[in-house]
């Protein structure tokens, strides 16, 4: 069988892993493009045996990057979702902890030029609009993946990239709460639907039977609680405006229980499918805002600051994330500002992935 090689940089960002492509290596049709992505990553497959990914929706994640001709921005960000099990691409959601190395990428690709010291980049979000700066590390005008900062889910430290987020709210239907409201009841259940970042359905963990302090095994052993947060998240996303999402991973799922060490909120977050093995970037952000908003399912739960900008730690199975937001609320209206915060991300290796030539350009 002869194989198309098609350039690539497999890099960890975040919490997350997949391979980085530059567009101009692709098809540009979505449907070529996606069968190129499921031979690339293995998708069909519990393992992936045959494909880089990881046998965990973590791991089977990919950014395609280009430059941009948006007026602020340097960089075009298209994420895509590959399913693990399923020859499947979902192109509507966004990945911040992929995100994170989306700068480094860019730069390693020679998207733009290097400074020397750091490297902001500003990187559009194709999927959603929104606009993230990303600072990178580049003491000697090359990408620097060595240093102290470390995040809860990945071992050992690496150079911090600090992310900065614009232009989140509303970011795949326009509005903060999509169905009109800051809470209503699902299936017996009361929800906040609502698009900070990522659209997401957030609960109560208790309105679910679970303390909201399990660990991902435990969740995802738990058949019952994924058949009745799936129930809940089709009707959600046909409220939402999202149509049918039995196919999709937006939107996602997050449960929400009182904190326990020391944080703002303990939370759960699914993919949907599968629990986070910690808590997803967009997701913090999306979770975060939930938490200050006025009148939402969060009422009562969280312990939060009373400044702007306010740091915020969500609790999750692996540790904590913590995100700064600067935001206002007046008259009961939510502006937020910006959502920052640290990352790391490394290069794992560069050079070809081989795909069957019938699936690629």
């Amino acid at each position: 069988m002869k194989q198309q090689d098609i350039p690539c940089i497999l890099m960890r960002g975040g919490t997350s892993k997949g391979p980085y492509f530059n567009a101009v290596d692709l098809p540009t049709d979505r449907g070529e493009l996606a069968k190129s992505l499921i031979r690339a990553v293995g998708a069909g497959h519990f393992l992936n045996i045959d494909g880089v990914g990881g046998g965990n929706a973590v791991t089977t994640k990919v950014a395609i990057l280009s430059q941009s001709d948006h007026e602020w921005a340097d960089v075009d960000y298209l994420f895509a979702q590959v399913a693990v099990e399923k020859e499947l691409v979902d192109f509507s959601p966004t990945c911040g902890n992929i995100l994170s190395g989306v700068g480094s990428a860019a730069l390693e690709m020679d998207l733009l030029p290097t400074s020397v010291g750091e490297t902001p980049v500003k990187i559009r979000s194709v999927n959603t609009g929104a606009l993230v700066e990303a600072i990178i590390q580049t003491p000697d005008g090359t990408v620097n993946y060595a240093g102290d900062a470390s995040i809860n889910g990945v071992p050992g430290t690496a150079a911090p990239v600090l992310l900065n987020f614009m232009n989140v709210v509303g970011s795949k239907t326009g509005s903060l709460f999509p169905t009109g409201e800051a809470k209503q009841i699902i299936d017996g259940v009361e929800v906040t639907c609502i698009d900070v970042a990522m659209p997401m359905v957030i609960a109560r963990a208790s309105d679910f039977g679970i303390t909201g302090y399990e660990s991902r095994e435990e969740l995802d052993e738990n058949k019952a609680l994924f058949e009745r947060i799936e129930a809940v998240r089709l009707k959600a996303g046909e409220l939402m405006r999202f149509g049918d999402v039995a196919d999709s991973v937006v939107p996602k799922f997050g449960l929400l229980a009182p904190p326990q060490e020391g944080g703002a909120v303990a939370a759960r977050y699914f993919m949907p499918r599968t629990t986070h093995p910690s808590y997803a970037v967009t997701g913090s952000i999306c979770t975060g805002a939930c938490l200050l908003v006025p009148g939402t399912v969060a009422g009562g739960l969280a312990n939060l600051p009373q400044e702007s900008p306010a740091p915020i730690k969500i609790e999750h199975p692996t540790g904590a994330i913590d995100v700064v937001f600067d935001y206002s609320v007046t008259d009961g209206e939510f502006n937020l500002k910006t959502a920052g915060l640290l990352r790391t991300a490394r290069k794992l290796f560069s050079g070809n992935i081989h795909v069957p030539r019938i699936y690629a350009i």
